[in-house]
């Protein structure tokens, strides 16, 4: 995990149309002051793989990849990895 994730990864948080968006697109049923721990799990995990493109943090892990305002650390969206076509 990138430095600058790590030393601010208590700052994550999301909006809550960002935490509507997040439970769509990957179909979660977990109440909406969850979504941001599940995400925090799957961000910190040691699997999870980190690309820095322009002001966002690209964040893989599990079958999701994390969108991160790397400013203002909050989680703009989570989108499921398709496999295959």
């Amino acid at each position: 995990m990138p430095e600058e994730i790590q030393k601010h990864i208590d700052e994550i948080h999301t909006t809550p149309m960002g935490i509507d968006r997040i439970k769509q697109n990957l179909g979660l049923l977990c109440p909406d002051s969850d979504v941001v721990d599940w995400c925090k799990c799957l961000i910190t995990d040691p699997e999870a793989f980190f690309t820095l493109k322009g002001k966002n943090w690209y964040v893989t892990s599990g079958k999701a990849v994390f969108t991160i305002n790397k400013y203002s650390m909050t989680i703009i969206t989570a989108k499921k990895i398709k496999i295959g076509k």
